[in-house]
């Protein structure tokens, strides 16, 4: 049986945003990220604080990809935004659902009653059954703004899970 684990972000996981940067694993993310808007990201998950908590996740102490959370006004509220992506080495193995239900635990114990959301492309059915999986409740759609300037809005789904 394979152990999944959620290690904190280090300065060593650059390589981590690197290898998740394409075209397949951003397909619905507005595709891959210049060096500079991976190293800014990055930047940011080292900074952390209360804002952002990211992890690499680990399967029996192999790198298999990256979760966390971070602040998000939902529907006028604070909430906790969620984001999971695993390499394709790993997909279809278990390993986003243990390390998303981690997360959402991890980001329901942190938030002082904040829900707990996660915005999935509408064409992302495999995201829409992992929700439904860890046991996110569909409540709406809505529409983000594209991923770059020049990018038309993307409609999402809208889940949810509430504390309590």
């Amino acid at each position: 049986m394979q152990i999944v684990t959620l290690e904190p972000w280090t300065d060593a996981d650059l390589d981590i945003l690197r290898r998740a940067n394409t075209p397949e694993l951003t397909v619905y993310l507005g595709g891959p990220e210049t060096e500079d808007a991976l190293a800014a990201r990055h930047a940011e998950y080292l900074a952390g604080g209360d804002a952002v908590a990211m992890f690499r996740i680990a399967v029996d102490g192999a790198d298999a990809g990256y979760a966390g959370w971070w602040e998000q006004d939902h529907d006028g509220a604070p909430a906790y935004e969620v984001g999971c992506v695993v390499e394709p080495a790993w997909q279809g193995r278990g390993v986003a659902a243990a390390a998303l239900a981690e997360i959402v635990q991890r980001a329901l114990a942190a938030g002082g009653g904040r829900p707990v959301v996660g915005y999935a492309n509408a064409e992302n059915e495999a995201s829409h059954a992992l929700c439904r999986r860890v046991g996110f409740s569909l409540e709406g759609t809505g529409m983000f703004p594209g991923a770059h300037p020049d990018e038309q809005p993307v409609a999402v789904n809208v889940w949810v899970i509430r504390p309590g």
